[in-house]
Order: C-alpha cells, then sequence, then structure tokens
C-alpha cells in the first residue's frame, strides 16, 4: 500500500471560507494554477497601455493652463462671503462656493448650482447652508456663529453674492435660450 504525505482534500470553497461566494460563478483568482501563465501576457500589455495613456494625460495637463488661475483673476473685486468656525468653513465668491469640513473639501462652480439654501437653529447658534445641484444632490454645511445676531448679517452678505454671480449665469442661459 501506498501513502501519501500531506492532505489529499481538495481546497474547500464556498461561503463558509469566501464571504463574497456566489455559487454558479467561477472560483477567484486564488485558485489559479501554473497552466494560467498564458494569461499573464494580456496584463503585460494592459499596463504598458495604462503607462502610455498616463504619459498622455500628463502631457495635456502640462500643456493646460489651471482653471484655478485664470478665475482668480476674473472679478476679485466682487462681493465675498465667508463664515466659518472651528470645523466648518464656507466662502462663496466669483469663482463659486467652497464648502470644508475638518480636512474635507468641496468646491462648487457656479454653473454647477442648482440653488442654495439657508437655515438656522430654532434653539441654538447653527447656520446651515445647504448647496444644490441639478442632479438631485445636495451638500449641507453647519456653521457655529458666535451669536445669534450674525445670522441676518450672514445672510445679507450671501444674499449680496448670490445675486452678483448666481443670478448673472442664469440670465445668461435665458438671454442664449431667447436669442
Amino acid at each position: 500500500m501506498e501513502q501519501r504525505i500531506g492532505s489529499s482534500s481538495q481546497p474547500l470553497e464556498g461561503a463558509g471560507f469566501d464571504p463574497a461566494f456566489i455559487p454558479g460563478l467561477t472560483s477567484p483568482a486564488s485558485g489559479r494554477t501554473e497552466e494560467d501563465g498564458p494569461e499573464k501576457e494580456p496584463e503585460v500589455a494592459d499596463a504598458e497601455e495604462a503607462d502610455e495613456a498616463a504619459a498622455e494625460s500628463e502631457e495635456t495637463a502640462e500643456a493646460s493652463p489651471s482653471e484655478p488661475e485664470e478665475d482668480t483673476e476674473a472679478d476679485p473685486d466682487g462681493p465675498v462671503f465667508e463664515a466659518s468656525d472651528r470645523r466648518a468653513r464656507m466662502v462663496a465668491d466669483h469663482r463659486g462656493v467652497r464648502l470644508s469640513l475638518d480636512d474635507q473639501e468641496c468646491e462648487f462652480r457656479w454653473d454647477e448650482i442648482g440653488a442654495v439654501e439657508t437655515e438656522t437653529a430654532r434653539f441654538g447658534k447653527r447656520y446651515t447652508v445647504t448647496v444644490h445641484t441639478p442632479d438631485r444632490r445636495w451638500y449641507p454645511i453647519e456653521i457655529e456663529a458666535p451669536a445669534r445676531s450674525r445670522f441676518q448679517e450672514w445672510d445679507a452678505q450671501l444674499d449680496a453674492v448670490l445675486d452678483a454671480y448666481f443670478e448673472e449665469e442664469g440670465e445668461e442661459k435665458e438671454e442664449r435660450a431667447a436669442g
């Protein structure tokens, strides 16, 4: 009688050992054998194509100037709204609306904004600004005011910025549609 060293059973597969297991689909890549060698050649070609695409994107990035540099020259003398507390910050100016909370930031150009909504807390000193986009997404930020009397001041400043920049975009689109 001949004896083998090691286990004669095949490795188990299934949901008990792999939470991503779905019956009927092929087994994961870890089950491949050495016979799968020819499949590695296309991966090398894909890697080369990816390197070429990355090089092309770097060339185009170097050739085109960045937008923020152009926008800073557009209208720096217009109205600006800025409100911040220890964690949150909101800036609205000629470039658009920028929201930041801790280390997270987002920026919206005026053509990306569908509406801007403000809300004050009934109790407390929280001032909430919500930026709505045309694709039905909204981005709220809560800023804690030093005093409730700042709410009216912030509303007036934000209205001035929205009147100056947000309405211009809407009027230009209406003029283009009419003309």
